[in-house]
């Protein structure tokens, strides 16, 4: 029997220039904390949560040996969004490239989606990043992902620099 292909159309966006400072401080109930060496359960219920309708794999395809590899590498980030206490997102900042960031995961759960909190999280994700002196930040996104992310990755800042098509 053979199977639909699906055509994805993946976008490269990246950051060279620090952006202009963003008002500090988060409203009442928002609280970002990182999460210091997760535990695998833990990461993937953030991964697995925010990247489901999504369509996210590729670290569902890892064992948790490999993902644990990366998330307790000491330049991975994990910052988690949580509004009322209870987890709304995350961001993974990934600092092992020698003087770039990739913002390799960000998203917030499907409950939380549409609220407000995606623009001033990836805003303090962004600042966050540009700490380090980087010269260039990065991220990508792909045309299975949630349809407003691409123009917010653009509103904040990012421009195109590739795009890349192939069968999903």
């Amino acid at each position: 029997m053979a199977q639909n292909k699906t055509r994805v159309v993946t976008t490269y966006l990246e950051m060279v220039d620090r952006p202009a400072a963003i008002s500090s401080g988060n409203p009442e109930g928002v609280l970002i904390m990182r999460a210091k060496r997760p535990t695998v359960s833990f990461y993937r219920f953030l991964y697995n949560t925010v990247g489901e309708n999504w369509k996210w794999v590729d670290r569902r395809k890892l064992s948790d040996e490999d993902l644990r590899t990366i998330i307790h590498n000491e330049k991975v980030e994990i910052h988690v969004l949580y509004l009322n206490g209870v987890p709304a997102g995350y961001v993974e900042l990934d600092f092992r490239q020698i003087s770039e960031v990739e913002i390799a995961y960000f998203g917030l759960m499907p409950d939380f989606i549409g609220q407000g909190s995606g623009k001033r999280f990836l805003q303090w994700a962004i600042m966050t990043a540009w700490q380090t002196n980087p010269e260039r930040l990065w991220v990508h996104t792909c045309s299975l992902d949630h349809p407003g992310a691409l123009p917010l990755y653009q509103k904040c800042g990012f421009k195109i620099y590739k795009t890349e098509e192939h069968e999903n």
